[in-house]
């Protein structure tokens, strides 16, 4: 790594450095060799890393970034970096970027040519993920939803047939109302998981369907405090009866008391554009209950 005033044509490198979430011991042998070994980090509060640092007996100069001065801050990271200097980019905890600041430096490094490193390490996300017992093989992450129940509403709906597990961040003093707007959007069986203080004293993991997940947490104010992360369980395609409308089952039902039964499904889906194996099948459940 370069040293800070060195002259270089070469630019120095940013370093993207995952803190830890809560158990100080998740930090990484690397990202503390380079924390220690840059010019200079750039936090997203400088006074909540600086007990990080003093932890870990890094004495390297913190500069603040974060979403109220990233913008206009950011040249000053840049012109460093174009010195030669190489420079960490830190959040309060996690992974940088993850819904933190960080975006508008790490573009501006990169169209300027300068080197950015990833030095991977804990994300919450992905954490709760790993643990929830929920498909992992395709999610979305929303991050933070509005703070208004009619916005969260609306982007819930957004979602609500989505197929992919779905992954949100909230804020504890919302977490309780953010339940119920899922609950009210999304129905009260929908599969889903509260991951509460992760990797720190009181971690909590509890999955239950949405109404029963929300009223536990209405029930204990403890619940309601520290970093949450909620995941959701992906839309799945109802079957049979229940993937055709009322509508098309009451013109079916009209025909299968004047038709045959293969005449009555196939005439059905010709009206209700319904597929005709669904007619046929919800007929044949409707003439064996008969």
């Amino acid at each position: 790594m370069t040293t800070p005033g060195a002259s270089n044509s070469t630019p120095g490198t940013l370093y993207v450095v995952a803190t830890p979430i809560g158990n100080l011991d998740d930090i990484s042998a690397r990202a503390l060799k380079v924390l220690g070994d840059v010019a200079l980090i750039a936090a997203e509060d400088t006074r909540h890393s600086a007990r990080l640092m003093q932890h870990f007996g890094i004495a390297t100069p913190l500069a603040a970034c974060h979403e109220h001065n990233e913008r206009d801050q950011g040249g000053r990271f840049l012109a460093r970096l174009l010195a030669g200097e190489d420079v960490a980019l830190i959040s309060d905890a996690g992974t940088p970027l993850i819904s933190d600041p960080g975006y508008h430096l790490v573009r501006q490094a990169r169209a300027a040519g300068v080197a950015v490193v990833p030095v991977p390490g804990a994300c919450a996300l992905i954490a709760a993920l790993s643990a929830a017992g929920l498909p992992s093989d395709r999610f979305i992450f929303e991050g933070f939803l509005p703070a208004k129940t009619a916005g969260r509403r609306a982007r819930l709906e957004q979602v609500k047939e989505e197929p992919r597990t779905l992954i949100f961040y909230e804020a504890p003093h919302r977490i309780l109302e953010c339940l119920e707007d899922m609950q009210a959007v999304f129905g009260d069986e929908r599969p889903a998981l509260l991951a509460r203080e992760i990797s720190k004293t009181f971690e909590t993991l509890k999955g239950l369907p949405l109404a029963e997940l929300r009223a536990w947490v209405a029930a204990d104010s403890n619940q309601q405090r520290g970093e949450c992360v909620v995941l959701v369980a992906g839309w799945q395609a109802p079957e049979g009866e229940a993937a055709i409308s009322a509508e098309a089952l009451r013109v079916l039902d009209l025909l299968l008391g004047e038709l045959p039964l293969k005449r009555a499904a196939a005439l059905a889906a010709e009206i209700t554009g319904v597929r005709k194996n669904l007619l046929y099948q919800a007929a044949l459940e409707r003439q064996k209950d008969a």
